[in-house]
């Protein structure tokens, strides 16, 4: 980090004088930038200068203004080359992988994430994925749909079923899988995760063991659910061996990244019933292909990439900025959730 970024500078002569802020830009993944953000952080801050762009064009042409760029799924290395003033960038997601870490560290910009700013959503998400798979809701949705009437069922393996007493594998031990083992305790199951510093964990669980042991531990789950980050260890971490290894009565729940499951082998287990179902928040390719013989499987939830979806998304992220802008103002190099 430049001396020029961080020095002992009072608000009012602060270099930081511009944040571009992108609105919703022309993507067809999803929202690429913070919805009216900039009204928001105007409400904030009126001190500091803001302008919102709202498409792709528009942030090319204008980010040679900013000195702080507010940014997530919207990227392209191009940016660097028109952003000479550039400071620090703050995404507004918690993945940061679509970033040329060294090349931002090489010209002295700094980058923060939005880590923990939707742990509890996707936790609830992951959850709800769970009981709904459980519960059949999706089926009753369906049912719904063609205003069909299910009677009772007397094969008792095709019923909905109870969390209590069930195991629950979440590969992934940290801010999001520990409150999701918090929510699984309080329904009475077992739980048991996985992570590299097993000593680490914060919330109580049954048990938590080192991710060498995942093949140990997957044929107890009746879930196994993915909360972990995208490493060149977790890419294909569910891979056709491991969804060999599950029940054929267990679920899988994918609210991590889609790459961290090997996507044709998991279709092929849905089909052949050699695993019982599956939420599923991320895909290899988004938005999920229509061809994709996913959509059109029973037994899976899908729910496009909005396991961090809340109301409260963005103040947050706010929140996150403005304490960095606090910590620059007074002269700290030490910014909230930094990567670069």
């Amino acid at each position: 980090m430049s001396d020029k970024y961080i020095g002992s500078k009072k608000r009012g002569e602060t270099d930081v004088r511009s944040i571009s802020i992108p609105g919703e830009h022309d993507c067809s993944l999803r929202s690429c930038g913070v919805s009216n953000g900039g009204k928001r952080y105007a409400l904030r801050d009126p001190e500091v200068n803001y302008f919102q762009t709202w498409t792709s064009e528009e942030t090319m042409r204008r980010i040679d203004d900013a000195d702080v760029f507010v940014v997530s799924g919207f990227w392209d290395d191009d940016l660097l080359e028109r952003a000479p003033k550039l400071k620090y960038i703050q995404s507004v997601g918690a993945g940061f992988d679509q970033f040329p870490l060294d090349e931002l560290s090489r010209r002295g910009i700094v980058l923060a994430n939005a880590a923990g700013v939707n742990q509890n959503a996707v936790a609830e998400h992951a959850m709800s994925l769970m009981l709904g798979l459980n519960r059949h809701i999706h089926i009753g949705r369906d049912n719904q749909n063609t205003h069909t009437w299910r009677g009772m069922l007397g094969d008792i393996t095709k019923r909905e079923d109870e969390l209590i007493g069930k195991t629950l594998l979440i590969i992934g031990m940290g801010t999001i899988g520990s409150r999701l083992a918090r929510f699984a305790k309080a329904f009475d199951m077992r739980v048991v995760g996985t992570k590299r510093n097993p000593g680490t964990v914060a919330t109580q669980i049954d048990e938590v063991f080192t991710p060498d042991k995942l093949h140990e531990l997957v044929p107890q789950a009746d879930f196994v659910a993915l909360t972990c980050p995208l490493t060149a260890e977790t890419k294909n971490i569910v891979d056709a061996r491991v969804l060999e290894a599950m029940k054929s009565t267990a679920y899988l729940i994918n609210v991590a990244r889609g790459q961290c499951v090997e996507e044709p082998a998991l279709a092929e287990a849905l089909k052949s019933g050699q695993i019982a179902g599956a939420g599923l928040d991320h895909f290899w390719d988004e938005p999920l292909g229509e061809g994709s013989v996913l959509w059109d499987l029973e037994n899976v939830i899908i729910t496009p990439h909005t396991g961090g979806e809340t109301r409260m998304y963005e103040e947050r992220v706010i929140d996150i900025l403005d304490d960095n802008l606090a910590r620059i103002w007074n002269g700290r190099s030490d910014l909230r959730n930094q990567i670069v």
